[in-house]
């Protein structure tokens, strides 16, 4: 415990801080030892009132006395709605710093999409995608940090942070490991829900350590007591003090000034006093003290308190009507009752003059709680308009807005949507939402009232699909859509099927194709519907593949229309096993000039990603992979420059690594898995986006012979039934069926692949390299049932003949040589070799050369096929011939 007084450097409510204090000066050591030193994190945790604050501006001088930058930001109660606000407050001193040419310098590629969010630049057109947005603050801060250091950031009443800045702040703490900053948040303890309680405690679990501060103890109370009212303060009137304030420091600091005020007297006859006064100096106590000052003086308060952030005298004066010199009477007024303060200025800035700030957040609060529910609608629609009449933005005035009471006006609904959009434009749907559905409320006009919907089911499409559904549903069960609504139900539809509700995607787009004549609407309606068709992964008609067949037979490509069927058709075929130079044809004809048409691309959202990543799939399993990386890289590549980093990028990512799978670049096709899961994750679990990632992932650590690491990641993120409706590539519960037998559950994978089996002859067909089933199957049963094993890998040479491409003969081969002996076995092993040498997927051939030269003795093919197993990253082959050729006998 602290035995005397705080330093003059301290303040009174620092009494027993001391293990605090220490960690912040052993992290500070290592900070300031090494520009290379790796990051750390601190959060404290209080109760209101135990000194958070306090602590954080002692933290901020011993950090300054070290020669480092501090920077500094704190959450408000009534700002929590303003997006990026905590995090504006941070770097924005910085930033503003340098000339507009030096932060573009700084911040890089970055530039165009934090800048926006930080409040530096001009938003492009359209919406920002918040993760790329929270990518990019990510970036900015590292950027900033390599010319600031050694640098100290601050962040006080982080339960009031807006819920952009948490995401934020939560990204960043996983990635401190690299990054040589000392961050340190304060919050309380509960006080959030939902989302902003998950990404509190994600930062909680990045930190080492957590303190969690208490109220201090009879004896330190004693000796505050003493240092603030004199020494002459006896044991018992200390004793009370501790009593009354339960050893809250923040209330024991405003009774101490309250007893030296009044001048009572600190011995034990006036110790009954004080509860009386601490009653005085809190809540409904300093609401009183604050009615005390004045009339003009309380409304003085009530206006800052209404303005929460930017409380200058001028705009404090306008909003509580009031002429300059009375407004700066007030202002000094209430600095003298410790109600109101100027803030302390960044360091190397100068104060700006008449800005304000209250002395403590929670006198802030009580001040905003004791405005009168109808004097403080009134005064945040002022505020909203005096915002709005400086021009600094719809989006700025709509925090004052939300706070309005819904009153028919039209008004208002159009500036709530506009701030929405310009929310959308800088990467905070959640703020859209929230000024959409406060225009909701209003309510707006009837022939507005189904466009506020649909834009609020747009802006969270590929975020949060449930929500989407849900606003587009209403939108299109009330009029006045008009040309919005063939496009509403098409993103319905997306929705829908990104939700796992297949089905249902499919009846939308059916219901609404049957409401149009013949002619393109209907046409773009009905290739939707063949689309989520295609990739319903459990039953398909047959009627609808020959449907299909003859709609693309007469199509040449001269339109996107065309092209659409034309993808549809080869998906179709790829699935069911067709021929696939038939596949090949059908996709090329779909390209002009060997590139996506225009109106067709990444972005395009008339007919959507989908459609992309199906002809990418069957460029993919026809092997033409030079074609499908070609085409995921680039969706990479635009999505990424456009800014859109959640489930288009996820999915971007997973199709590129399943193209790096099939290729043999084992390496590459994990680390992009890896990172298309990481963006799935933050969609939501278990969506058929997901899945895809978790999948591809699980089938790429198998190929790797890396078992444990599969499992663990199954075990992880939940690779096991139910499964999604959708089809998932590669084959859900082939690599599942794959999976348990590597980790010895033999019966279990049996089951598996023979529910594979199942689900295949449910759609009609088979294709043995989409669904490899029937190999892993019949290798399974070789043992147990040879007769049957026999069949299946006779079925799957046959349906890999017809689907004819050198990868799916040469894996039955494969399959045909394991299950035979002597020299057919190597015959055919051989002639498995021949075909996958000629394939683009270079781990099958890796594989096809080590069983060859097991099979025929060979010292030379076990070599190839160890170099082959070298460059792919296949270890369980490069063991596997290394073994053979330090222990065989009788190689050749």
């Amino acid at each position: 415990m602290t035995q005397g007084r705080p330093s003059a450097a301290g303040s009174a409510p620092l009494w027993e801080r001391d293990a605090e204090l220490a960690t912040v000066a052993q992290a500070l050591d290592v900070l300031c030892a090494d520009q290379s030193s790796a990051g750390s994190l601190l959060v404290i945790r209080g109760e209101a009132g135990l000194g958070k604050t306090a602590l954080l501006a002692e933290i901020r001088r011993i950090a300054e006395r070290r020669g480092c930058a501090v920077w500094s930001a704190r959450g408000a109660e009534t700002l929590r709605s303003v997006p990026f606000h905590v995090v504006r407050q941070l770097l924005q001193p910085a930033l503003l710093s340098l000339l507009p040419e030096e932060a573009r310098e700084y911040l890089g590629d970055w530039y165009d999409i934090a800048g926006p969010a930080l409040g530096i630049a001009e938003p492009r057109a359209g919406k920002a995608d918040p993760q790329y947005v929270c990518d990019g603050l990510v970036a900015a801060v590292r950027r900033l940090s390599s010319r600031q250091w050694p640098l100290v950031l601050l962040v006080d009443d982080a339960h009031w942070a807006d819920q952009e800045t948490l995401r934020w702040l939560a990204a960043f703490a996983e990635r401190l490991e690299d990054l040589s900053v000392l961050v340190v948040v304060a919050r309380r303890p509960g006080e959030v829900s939902g989302d902003g309680a998950r990404l509190l405690d994600a930062v909680a679990a990045a930190a080492r350590p957590v303190h969690n501060l208490s109220a201090l103890t009879p004896d330190a109370t004693a000796g505050l007591t003493r240092a603030t009212v004199g020494r002459h303060a006896d044991d018992a009137f200390c004793r009370e003090v501790w009593a009354v304030t339960g050893g809250n420091p923040y209330d024991t600091v405003e009774l101490l000034a309250k007893v030296r005020d009044s001048e009572l007297p600190p011995v034990e006859a006036q110790a009954g006093e004080l509860r009386a006064l601490n009653r005085a100096a809190r809540d409904g106590g300093l609401v009183d003290r604050l009615k005390g000052l004045g009339l003009e003086a309380t409304r003085f308060a009530w206006a800052a308190a209404i303005l929460g952030t930017g409380i200058t005298v001028d705009m404090v004066a306008q909003l509580a009507t009031m002429n300059d010199e009375l407004a700066r009477t007030c202002a000094e007024l209430l600095c003298d009752a410790r109600i109101l303060t100027a803030p302390e200025p960044p360091a190397g800035t100068h104060r700006t003059d008449g800005e304000l700030e209250f002395v403590h957040p929670l006198i802030a609060t009580a001040v905003y709680n004791s405005i009168p529910a109808g004097v403080c609608t009134a005064m945040h629609g002022v505020a909203a308009q005096m915002i709005t009449e400086r021009g600094r933005g719809a989006a700025e005035a709509a925090r004052h807005l939300l706070k309005v009471h819904p009153d028919d006006d039209e008004e208002l609904v159009e500036q709530l949507r506009e701030a929405a959009r310009e929310h959308l434009a800088v990467g905070a749907p959640d703020a859209a939402r929230r000024c959409l559905e406060r225009a909701l409320a209003e309510p707006p006009l009837p022939e507005v009232h189904a466009h506020v919907l649909y834009e609020l089911g747009c802006a969270t499409l590929l975020t949060n699909p449930a929500v989407t559904i849900d606003h587009l549903q209403s939108a299109l069960a009330m009029p006045g859509l008009d040309d919005d609504r063939v496009d509403a139900v098409v993103r319905l539809s997306q929705a829908l099927l990104h939700n796992d509700q297949l089905e249902e995607a499919v009846r939308t787009v059916e219901a609404e194709a049957a409401r149009h004549e013949a002619g393109p609407v209907r046409m773009r309606l009905q290739a939707f519907q063949f689309m989520w068709e295609g990739i319903h992964g459990e039953t398909v008609s047959p009627a609808r593949s020959r449907r299909l067949a003859e709609l693309a037979s007469t199509c040449a490509g001269r339109d996107n229309a065309e092209r659409v069927l034309l993808v549809l058709r080869a998906f179709d075929a790829m699935t069911h096993g067709e021929s696939a130079d038939e596949v090949i044809a059908l996709c090329d004809r779909a390209l002009v000039n060997g590139r996506l048409a225009p109106g067709l691309g990444w972005t395009d959202t008339e007919w959507g990603m989908e459609l992309l990543m199906m002809l990418g799939s069957a460029y993919t399993y026809a092997d033409r992979l030079d074609r499908a990386e070609s085409l995921f890289a680039e969706a990479r590549r635009v999505y990424t420059t456009a800014g859109w980093h959640g489930g288009h990028l996820s999915l971007a990512n997973a199709f590129l690594g399943l193209a790096y799978r099939r290729q043999g670049r084992l390496r590459d096709a994990e680390s992009t898995l890896r990172e298309a899961l990481v963006l799935a994750e933050r969609v939501g679990r278990r969506l058929p986006l997901y899945w895809s990632a978790v999948c591809g992932l699980v089938d790429t650590l198998l190929a790797r012979g890396r078992v444990k690491d599969a499992w663990s990641v199954a075990e992880r993120y939940g690779f096991a039934p139910p499964y999604p409706s959708t089809i998932v590539l590669p084959d859900i519960r082939s690599v599942r069926g794959r999976l348990l037998l590597a980790v010895g559950r033999t019966e279990e994978g049996i089951n598996e692949l023979e529910d594979a089996e199942k689900t295949a002859a449910s759609r009609g067909g088979h294709n043995p390299v989409l669904a490899p089933w029937s190999v892993d199957l019949a290798k399974a049963l070789a043992g147990q049932d040879p007769d049957r094993a026999a069949q299946l890998a006779a079925d799957a040479r046959r349906q890999a003949e017809r689907f004819g491409t050198d990868t799916a003969i040469g894996e039955s081969l494969r399959c045909a040589a394991a299950l035979a002996t002597g020299q057919r076995a190597v015959r055919l092993a051989a002639r498995a070799v021949a075909h996958l040498e000629a394939s683009p997927c270079q781990y099958e051939h890796a594989a096809a050369r080590v069983e060859y030269g097991i099979a025929a003795r060979s010292a030379a093919e076990l070599g190839r096929g160890l170099d082959l197993a070298r460059s792919c990253g296949a270890e369980h082959l490069v063991a596997r011939a290394r073994e053979a050729l330090e222990t065989g006998r009788g190689l050749r």
